[in-house]
This record gives C-alpha cells, sequence and structure tokens, in this order.
C-alpha cells in the first residue's frame, strides 16, 4: 500500500487536464445556466452516502464534479450573474490559490510564514495607496467583511474606558449601545450577538430619501440614549449598502463620532474598491477620519472568495483586544514583526495576500480601475433604459453598478404588484440566461441588478433587459 501521495506522473497528467477544463470552463461558462436547476437534496443523493474505503483514481474524482457537482452550482462566474455582488475568478488569482494550496503557509506568526506575513503588509500597503487612504493605516486580512466587523466592533468595545471586558466579561449593570443605519448589513447586527451586546444593543438609525443614515438622528440618538443610562460606544457608517449600494454622510458622522467619543467603524466592502477610479475616490470623503474601515477585494476588485481587508488607526486596541499568546508560540521576532494573528479571532491563517498581490501586478492600477469604470457603465446604461421605458420605474440611486428597480404593473394594488414583480424576476431566472435578486425598499418589492463580474459585457445586460420586457409584457 502506497501511504504517501500520488505518483508525481499522475499529478502532472491530472494537473494539465485540469488546466484545460478550467479554461475551458472560463470561456465558455456561458454553456450553463447561471441559476443552479438542482431540488434540495439532489447532489447529496447523487453521491454515496459512505466513504470509499480504497483510494480512488483522481480522473473519477474530477469525472464526479463535473458529472455532479457543475451542474449543482450557481455559476458566480457566469458574466450574467447580475444578482449579488458578484466576484471572479482571474487566471492569476486562480493560479496563486494553487500555489498558496502548494505552499500550505499557516501566517499565524511572522516566524512560521514570514513572505506571507510581509507580503501581506506590502500588499495592503498597495491596496491603501489605491484606494487614496492615509498613510499609516495598518491593514490585515480577514475571511470576509462579517468577520471583520466583528473584529472593529470587538476593538469599539475593547475601548470603552474601565469597562474591561477581556478580563471580567460583560457586566450586568453596563449597557453598552451601536448604531447603524436602516439599510446597514446583518454582519453589524450579528456581531452585536456575537459580541454580548445583543439586538436590543444596536440602534438603527432613520435613512433619508436616497437611503443614506441620517446623521441629525445619529446624534439625537445618542444623546437620548446616554441619558437613558446606556453606554454609546460605536457607529457603522456604510459605503454601498447591501441593498441600494447607498452611501452614508461618513464626514458628518464622523464629526458625531468624534464629538461623542465613539469608535467609527466603515463598511466599505463594496463600495470602497470604486475609489481605485481616480475619478470616484470621493465616495471614500470621510474615511481617514475612521477608526477602523473594511475593503473586500473578493467583491469588485476580482479576487475569488474569501478575502476581506480590514484597515485600523488604532492596531494597539485590536491587539488588547485579540492578542492571547501561549508559551509554545512565543518567539524572539515578536518584538521586530507583526504577528497577525493577533489581529483577530482566527490562529490559522491562510495565504491570501498572494491572490491579491498577483491580481493587482497582473493587470494593473490602471487596468482594474478600467474594469470598475466600465461596470459603472453598464449600470447607468441598464438604468437609462429603465428611465426611458413607462412600464419600469427606478426605485433608488445608482452610485456604483447596481441598478434597483421595478415593473410598476400599472393599476394593480400594491401587494399584487409586488407579487408580479417576484414572479417577474423569478421567470427571468428560470431562464439560465441571467440571475436577478430583489430586495424591500419601503416595503416594496425591488428588483437589483448588479454589474460586478470580470467577463461582463453590455451584451449580457442586454440580454437581461430583454427578458424583463418580455415576462413583464406576459
Amino acid at each position: 500500500m502506497n501511504l504517501g501521495d500520488l505518483p508525481s506522473e499522475e499529478f502532472r497528467a491530472e494537473a494539465h487536464r485540469l488546466v484545460d477544463w478550467i479554461a475551458h470552463y472560463l470561456e465558455g461558462s456561458e454553456r450553463y445556466p447561471v441559476l443552479a436547476r438542482v431540488k434540495p437534496g439532489e447532489v447529496r443523493a447523487s453521491l454515496p452516502a459512505s466513504p470509499p474505503a480504497s483510494a480512488e483514481p483522481l480522473a473519477a474524482i474530477l469525472a464526479d464534479v463535473e458529472r455532479v457537482i457543475v451542474p449543482g452550482l450557481t455559476h458566480w462566474n457566469h458574466p450574467a450573474f447580475f444578482a449579488y455582488f458578484a466576484n471572479s475568478s482571474p487566471a492569476a488569482a486562480i493560479l496563486a490559490e494553487a500555489l498558496s494550496a502548494t505552499f500550505n503557509a499557516n501566517g499565524m506568526l511572522w516566524k512560521t510564514a514570514p513572505a506571507a506575513t510581509e507580503l501581506e503588509l506590502l500588499v495592503l500597503d498597495w491596496l491603501r495607496q489605491m484606494l487614496g487612504l492615509p498613510a499609516g493605516l495598518f491593514g490585515v486580512i480577514q475571511d470576509t467583511a462579517s468577520a471583520s466587523t466583528l473584529v472593529a466592533l470587538a476593538a469599539a468595545r475593547e475601548a470603552v474606558p474601565g469597562l474591561d471586558v477581556r478580563r471580567r466579561g460583560l457586566s450586568g449593570s453596563t449597557r453598552l449601545r451601536m448604531y447603524a443605519s436602516e439599510q446597514a448589513h446583518s454582519s453589524v447586527e450579528k456581531a452585536g450577538i456575537v459580541l454580548g451586546i445583543g439586538q436590543d444593543g444596536l440602534r438603527k438609525i432613520p435613512t433619508d430619501a436616497e437611503f443614506r443614515m441620517d446623521s441629525s438622528a445619529l446624534a439625537l440618538a445618542v444623546t437620548e440614549d446616554r441619558a437613558d443610562g446606556w453606554t454609546p460606544f460605536g457607529v457603522t457608517a456604510t459605503v454601498g449598502t447591501t441593498s441600494t449600494t447607498s452611501i452614508d454622510p461618513v464626514p458628518a458622522i464622523a464629526d458625531v463620532c468624534q464629538r461623542e467619543g465613539l469608535w467609527l467603524h466603515v463598511d466599505a466592502a463594496y463600495g470602497g474598491s470604486a475609489a481605485v477610479v481616480p475619478e470616484m475616490r470621493f465616495v471614500l470623503a470621510g474615511c481617514e477620519r475612521a477608526d477602523s474601515l473594511v475593503v473586500n477585494p473578493h467583491k469588485w476588485l476580482f479576487v475569488p472568495v474569501d478575502l476581506s481587508v480590514l484597515y485600523t488607526r488604532r492596531p494597539d486596541v485590536v491587539r488588547a483586544a485579540f492578542s492571547l499568546v501561549p508559551e509554545y508560540l512565543r518567539t524572539p521576532e515578536a518584538a521586530l514583526a507583526p504577528n497577525l494573528m493577533d489581529y483577530g479571532v482566527s490562529l490559522g491563517r491562510r495565504f491570501r495576500a498572494l491572490k491579491l498581490w498577483m491580481v493587482i501586478r497582473a493587470f494593473g492600477t490602471e487596468g482594474l480601475a478600467a474594469r470598475i469604470r466600465e461596470h459603472v457603465r453598464l449600470a447607468q446604461l441598464f438604468r437609462s433604459w429603465v428611465e426611458a421605458d413607462r412600464a419600469f420605474e427606478i426605485a433608488a440611486a445608482t452610485p456604483f453598478s447596481v441598478v434597483c428597480f421595478r415593473a410598476r404593473f400599472d393599476g394593480a394594488a400594491a401587494e399584487d404588484a409586488d407579487r408580479r414583480n417576484q414572479a417577474l424576476m423569478e421567470a427571468v431566472n428560470a431562464t439560465g440566461e441571467a440571475y436577478l435578486s430583489h430586495t424591500k425598499l419601503h416595503g416594496r418589492t425591488v428588483l437589483r441588478l448588479a454589474v460586478g463580474n470580470l467577463r461582463t459585457e453590455e451584451r449580457h445586460v442586454r440580454r437581461a433587459w430583454e427578458l424583463l420586457r418580455e415576462y413583464a409584457q406576459a
């Protein structure tokens, strides 16, 4: 019995074949329906219920990938994937993921992966420069924006004077309060649950006509809560909300935070990437004053999931919240270089920086900006088609590359119009030619078309519009 890995010859043969398959998949992803057509349980039922006792050939395993897994996928790499903030897998990133798996480095300490640690620090400073953010920010990679926001709000809690939650936990006498807009991502509320602040500890601030946080309402809420015995400690502003991609007024929110002594966290997971386009750098106005900021290159910088970047002006507070070093992890280099395990929950850390570094080098800053600029153009083009058609209406502003709209269905009652819009979206998605999503704004069903895939062209957006008009008439 061979107790080692596959023979090198077999690996080479299958790897060459797999690279050819990957290239073919990316070239022709449109031949698959973008939305998976399987029913719940169907994929699992297609595979053995028990693991194999004996080794199986790699060729047979890969054949099952094509036979069972591929038909059971919703294809995020499809150019007509318009449902959510799309991600992409460019060639450079695919190769980087293969290299990362080959090295299998754990970047918990500088000593366990010096190149992984130092490349992460370097490439995040590259990204900082690309976004126009000030020097001096400390960046660290997390897996998703949910983790980045959790880490940021844990640091905000750590910064509350006299609380000492790290040692004593949360005492019943302290009622912590944090704030975010009604349109903020659910990860803010989830972070409150995990951190012991609770859902009641999050106060959702009303938004204006363009779904942006009302900074005056925020200031009033803080004053009211202090008078009611709460301890306000943090605010999450959003640059590119999930439903509408609205941009909260960060400068005005920063004024409130500075005056009230609150930690300001900015969720720019989606919208922050747009700042690599010079003429769109305004979207991060005021973010230089934030205590922490999250940007997700896996949302709109063409890096495959997962890779979320957390920047902070106060790394000492983040480290104070999370650093816990047992004796077996103590090294003399800790005084000379950061150990990135100290800035988050995870001890084990994948070599994620490699794929961001390779993508930036493979596209260049101008190439990345050009592609984001094109996505914004396509979204504005789609919006113009909606505005020109009396059967449809725009439901929110379009600052980035997401268009919120709905079919009017004139004469239908509100609930019936909502039901028809839902049915319209499902009919378009069922074609396999496009995949859209929906949200609720002011209680009404609204459809969303999000442009963000590296391979999306104008013809894909036009086809989605043709399908929408066709099924709306039906």
